[in-house]
């Protein structure tokens, strides 16, 4: 299977971006440009980036997007401050998530996109979380699932490493962006949610919400070509209702900062 698997991957190539060096900036530049140019990838981005818009606690405090460089949240969150960690176009700053030169308590919110899973060391992303968000603030992502679907596909036909079964949340650091282990934000929020609790008392998770077995696949991503028209959108998109979550690719998770003496309060509060 792995052998169909590389077979497959190597015919679906998107020709922009084959045998592109993950970790070169041309290549964050090249995918925004393919997210913007392919109908069906960029309604999947536009329905994320208005889910993670929506998540934004209201009050004092900036937002911050990890791993700007190939997308277009500014969009949704005009506010917004972009960074990524090596130097592209479009973003505001020069910035890892697991050392931010940011003041304590300056954000409402930390969001990502399929950027978690590229951390090396959450336990310092949260360390850094936990000193630049103000209380009731959140931590909101966008970030790939374990499912019985959502591994065969991650493990057979996508290029990331995909470690459900990793025994520790942290990996050796390699590429900014080749470095990754798909299933951390499973293993973390789901599978060691009792040790996230302990370590970070100071946040609760509020949402885990797995979604979308099937129109990220077939948009192709970001690597690959598309296999479905930006017309079929609305269909797939009502089909995989239908599901429950079941096969889910994705999950929203949504973390939020206690407030001092309270639980926590709801989003948008």
């Amino acid at each position: 299977m792995g052998g169909i698997g590389s077979l497959l991957r190597g015919a679906l190539a998107h020709p922009l971006t084959r045998g592109a060096d993950l970790d070169d900036p041309k290549t964050t530049a090249l995918r925004r440009e393919i997210i913007k140019s392919k109908p069906f990838l960029k309604k999947i981005y536009d329905e994320w980036y208005a889910t993670l818009a929506h998540d934004l606690p209201a009050g004092e405090g900036r937002v911050l997007e990890l791993g700007s460089g190939a997308g277009y949240l500014r969009e949704f969150v005009p506010d917004v401050i972009t960074s990524e960690v090596f130097t592209c176009a479009g973003i505001d700053v020069v910035l890892d998530g697991q050392r931010m030169a940011l003041p304590d308590d300056s954000l409402r919110a930390i969001v990502m996109t399929d950027v978690f899973h590229h951390l090396p060391n959450v336990r310092l992303f949260f360390g850094e979380a936990t000193r630049t968000v103000r209380e009731g603030g959140v931590v909101a992502m966008i970030e790939p699932w374990v499912s019985r679907w959502s591994r065969l596909i991650y493990t057979k036909l996508h290029h990331e490493p995909f470690r459900p079964e990793a025994q520790q949340w942290e990996f050796p650091p390699s590429g900014p962006l080749s470095g990754a282990n798909g299933a951390l934000p499973y293993i973390v929020f789901e599978r060691d949610r009792a040790i996230f609790e302990r370590e970070f008392p100071q946040w609760r998770i509020e949402k885990v919400e797995p979604f979308m077995p099937l129109r990220y696949l077939l948009s192709g991503g970001v690597s690959m070509r598309s296999l479905a028209p930006g017309f079929s959108y609305g269909a797939i998109r009502a089909m995989e209702s239908l599901t429950g979550g079941a096969g889910a690719m994705f999950a929203h998770i949504v973390v939020r900062k206690r407030r001092a003496g309270r639980d926590a309060d709801k989003i948008g509060g």
